[in-house]
């Protein structure tokens, strides 16, 4: 495979960007490999892609310095995209920078332009845990003609419930969400709440496939189990796993192997 680290200037961002883009080849993992396998690697056509977002305290090398994401990607045949959006929820901030924009806008065209992915709707997905679990599901609800997969692991996927009990002094949130959102008091039912964000996808009659994920000893597991009940009461398209686990990498490293799997059905 090709790991290569791009650095550019991001118009959106106002400064120099870096990220991370992980390419399958038909040489594999340093493997021994049968010669039929580059007839799988139709880069003409264009592969499939994965935008992969980290959690708060994170940045654009978390999934490589943390998971075995390079071999994943090789077994899968997707490209893997990775980006910093510090402690921003992937937001447009009130007070700071317009990550929104750059994820949903400027990073798929700087991508799309560069390697060979493709630009098609069902060969995108978006992958992301903890703060990013809440990243993926927004941004791919927000946009679902982007993306036709989205799955969390471990996600602050209730915003609502979040700022509730940031207010109440109960949860150490390591950003102040009034510079993330002009009124956080007003979150319930606005396009920042996923519930909210869902209904209207229903409405327009295109949501993205979901897939949400969460270890039973993570402090988030009874959040997680709120939005599944509530998101299963509305008939979302949503498959749940759950299993023996913290909110910490040996938990998503396992979970996104089967995240993949889910995304391409293998």
């Amino acid at each position: 495979m090709a790991c290569m680290q791009c650095h550019y200037y991001s118009s959106s961002l106002k400064h120099t960007v870096e990220v991370n883009v992980i390419v399958p080849t038909p040489e594999g993992n340093e493997q021994i490999t049968d010669s039929n396998v580059q007839k799988s690697y139709c880069y003409e056509k264009g592969l499939p892609v994965v935008y992969l977002l980290h959690g708060a305290f994170g940045n654009y090398s978390s999934f490589l310095r943390f998971s075995n994401i390079e071999r994943y990607v090789q077994k899968h045949r997707c490209v893997a995209v990775m980006a910093s959006a510090d402690n921003s929820f992937y937001q447009d901030m009130y007070h700071g920078n317009s990550y929104y924009t750059f994820f949903t806008k400027e990073l798929p065209a700087f991508i799309t332009n560069v390697f060979p992915v493709s630009k098609k709707r069902e060969d995108t997905y978006i992958a992301g845990f903890s703060m990013g679990g809440y990243g993926a599901w927004y941004l791919a609800l927000s946009n679902p003609d982007l993306y036709s997969k989205s799955a969390s692991m471990s996600g602050a996927l209730d915003i609502v419930d979040l700022y509730s009990e940031y207010l109440k002094g109960t949860m150490d949130a390591p950003f102040p969400l009034e510079d993330i959102f002009a009124e956080p008091q007003n979150l319930s039912g606005s396009n920042f709440d996923l519930f909210e964000l869902h209904k209207q996808c229903m409405a327009k009659g295109q949501v993205p496939e979901l897939y949400q994920a969460c270890g039973t000893e993570d402090f988030l597991y009874s959040m997680n189990q709120t939005v599944k009940s509530r998101l299963e009461q509305v008939g979302a398209n949503l498959i749940y796993e759950e299993g023996s686990g913290g909110h910490n990498w040996d938990f998503w490293d396992e979970y996104i192997k089967k995240v993949l799997n889910w995304m391409f059905n293998k």
